[in-house]
């Protein structure tokens, strides 16, 4: 299959479809905020939703913009594990309790399936060295999966990102720039430079193929439950790139005839970070509702200029989606309740979505029969220090006194 007549790009804003081009990112009309496009594809009935035969997220390669042969043999991706916790079904009361760990991924962060597809589309178009803004994951996603691909990462991030993430942001060989400011500064400063070094931009809502390769987190989540969508579908949101991936998984699924009704998507937010849920609450036509100096115990979701907030906000009026806000305290809380729950131990970004289906419980928006999935999109050992005020147990001291060879 051509992948130049595969799919084309539309933007959100205006509606103009555009044929792919190495250099476009975004609605040359609308710009960078209101015209983010997405990938448009021209299914038929030789498309094949899935190839056993693929690695990982290549298995959906009829669903990804990328070309088909060669596929990167060495960037793999994803079969992340899917869990029940019966634990927290009878807690809530509910029929199923699904946990997505993409925590499990090669850099133990969702944000790889975003990096492998820019990856794919650099050697496609040429390109050397790719940049990124980050928090933290996507930043050691790109560098981890750029080491064995043979590019040069260029890493702009906050210089307060955790530790764990900057070690290995260097471990993989990164060229890191540590931007004394907020994630929403080291975004704009990232493409002022990447631009203008010619490097491939692999940036959230910048770069509409990044969408594509999350999307696939979904798919497998689907796939996993015998193509028997559940009824809501819980994530925690920064940018707005991940909860419009759900959503697009889920529609493509149902224009293939896979899937028969379209889940509730709900995007979880912190309180001091919630720029889309407050641009939705404003309504239509959907604006940017930005945050000066937005918090967040969720580093990866601490965002005050989302870029693709109208994708968002659009993709949850269509299928019935909402937002809602949790505080740092239920998230903290979140994390060790649902590691001793489930055995997933989740950076705040992920447990974030377990500390919003509480909420849904305790304010009774849940009944008995309702089937749920939270997509966890981080492992807790990318930011140990978020957890530490929240352990309940304490390390007990021992000494070797009286043992042989003290």
């Amino acid at each position: 299959m051509n992948v130049a007549m595969k799919y084309r790009l539309r933007c959100v804003h205006c509606g103009k479809e555009f044929s792919p081009e190495p250099e476009l990112y975004t609605c040359p009309d609308c710009k960078d905020r209101l015209g983010t496009l997405e990938v448009i594809y021209s299914f038929s009935s030789k498309t094949q939703w899935i190839r056993p035969e693929n690695p990982g997220i290549w298995r959906y390669a009829d669903l990804l913009p990328i070309r088909e042969d060669p596929l990167p043999p060495h960037l793999y991706v994803g079969n992340t594990p899917l869990i029940r916790s019966e634990k927290i079904e009878r807690e809530l009361g509910i029929q199923e309790l699904w946990i997505k760990d993409d925590g499990k991924n090669p850099t133990a962060s969702f944000k790889d399936r975003a990096s492998v597809v820019a990856i794919a589309k650099a050697i496609e178009y040429g390109y050397t060295d790719i940049f990124a803004a980050s928090t933290g994951n996507a930043a050691s996603s790109l560098a981890g999966l750029c080491a064995p691909a043979g590019l040069k990462a260029h890493i702009y991030l906050p210089a307060t990102a955790p530790e764990a993430k900057i070690a290995q942001l260097l471990i993989y060989g990164a060229e890191v720039f540590a931007v004394q400011g907020s994630y929403d500064q080291a975004f704009d400063l990232s493409l002022k430079e990447g631009f203008q070094k010619d490097w491939y931009c692999r940036n959230s809502a910048i770069n509409p193929y990044l969408l594509e390769g999350k999307k696939t987190g979904t798919f497998e989540l689907i796939q996993d439950l015998k193509m028997h969508a559940p009824d809501l579908i819980l994530v925690g949101v920064g940018d707005g790139t991940v909860y419009s991936s759900i959503h697009k998984a889920v529609a493509e699924l149902f224009q293939l005839n896979l899937i028969d009704r379209i889940p509730i998507i709900v995007g979880v937010q912190g309180e001091n970070a919630n720029a889309i849920r407050r641009a939705f609450s404003n309504g239509e036509p959907y604006l940017p509702a930005d945050i000066e100096n937005a918090t967040c115990l969720a580093d990866s979701i601490s965002v005050g200029k989302p870029r693709d907030v109208i994708k968002a906000c659009k993709w949850a009026k269509k299928h019935d989606g909402f937002f809602l806000t949790v505080s740092d305290e239920e998230i903290g809380v979140s994390i060790s309740a649902l590691a001793r729950k489930s055995g997933v131990f989740a950076e705040p970004a992920g447990a974030i979505a377990y500390a919003g289906l509480k909420q849904l419980k305790d304010e009774g928006h849940l009944n008995a029969k309702a089937r749920v999935a939270l997509m966890i999109t981080g492992n807790g050992l990318k930011d140990v220090r978020a957890a530490k005020p929240y352990l309940t147990e304490k390390v007990t001291p021992v000494s070797i006194k009286g043992v042989r060879g003290a």
